[in-house]
């Protein structure tokens, strides 16, 4: 639940950042607060919608080399953008939704990696020695 809660906060980031300050032109957040539940409707979509769509498009991603996944991608974002109450968050367009998704893959990993560099504690010592059968130590 932790690990969930993390990465809905970090793609929330990702929302907010791309909106307000990278594709300002096209894709729209009013606050903070909608990036949040762009974010919790995006994870909702990639759960139940997506996997049925990977499945049902699977010969022509086959045959463009896992290229239709991007128009899977976008598809996604575009039903947020319809989901999304109140107009919080809008989408102008198929390219800027198809941008948009590239550019919020992109910066999910890197903040993704980012948090994961600067929180992943070191393995404790906790005297446990594990040896192969030569009598090496390995752990």
């Amino acid at each position: 639940m932790k690990n969930f809660i993390l990465k809905l906060f970090i793609n929330s980031i990702s929302v907010f950042v791309l909106a307000k300050y990278i594709l300002t032109g096209g894709v729209h957040v009013e606050s903070f607060g909608y990036a949040v539940i762009v974010a919790l409707v995006l994870a909702l979509l990639n759960a139940s919608v997506k996997p049925l769509l990977v499945l049902f498009t699977l010969p022509v991603t086959i045959l463009t080399l896992g290229i239709f996944i991007l128009i899977i991608n976008t598809a996604m974002i575009q039903l947020a953008a319809y989901l999304v109450p109140n107009g919080g968050f809008r989408v102008d367009g198929w390219w800027w939704a198809f941008f948009f998704s590239i550019l919020l893959s992109f910066l999910n990993s890197l903040l993704e990696r980012f948090v994961r560099s600067t929180t992943q504690p070191s393995a404790p010592d906790n005297g446990v020695q594990v040896f192969d059968k030569d009598g090496n130590r390995i752990a």
